[in-house]
């Protein structure tokens, strides 16, 4: 049974700046696919079902706005023990806005619970750079 990730996106202050922070962490799997990820404190128990087709639902500025595919789960060793890194697809797709409390680290995401996709990605970049702001701090985008 398939359930996603809910994570807060820190330090991020829009979509285009996580898509801006994405592109810096591109990397690529042996197989020459390419791929993000994000280092977390621990590896889902549920992590069968969050490869079952899950997502990693960004949460930016208190609204749920975008998602990744979550391809993969991978140890990696830090200074401070071992950690897990989320391998994510390098496509981000943008959800209908949904409100989100902040909390720490991830919380898992039923299907039922989660935004659904905007179309054709939610193009909002034809709209002057003010109302795109406004919008985008109200959730609306």
């Amino acid at each position: 049974m398939t359930v996603h990730l809910l994570k807060l996106c820190v330090g991020i202050d829009s979509v285009e700046h996580l898509i801006e922070v994405r592109r810096g962490r591109q990397q690529t799997l042996p197989d020459g696919t390419p791929y993000n990820y994000h280092i977390t404190r621990f590896t889902p128990k549920r992590a069968e079902d969050v490869l079952d087709g899950g997502s990693l639902y960004w949460v930016i500025k208190g609204f749920i706005l975008v998602r990744q595919r979550i391809i993969g789960f991978e140890p990696v060793k830090t200074d401070n023990g071992t950690k897990c890194k989320i391998i994510l697809d390098t496509e981000l797709i943008r959800t209908e806005s949904q409100p989100r409390r902040p909390h720490q680290g991830w919380r898992y995401l039923e299907p039922a619970d989660a935004p659904k996709d905007i179309p054709d990605g939610g193009k909002v970049e034809d709209l002057p750079t003010d109302l795109r702001q406004d919008l985008q701090e109200l959730g609306l985008i």
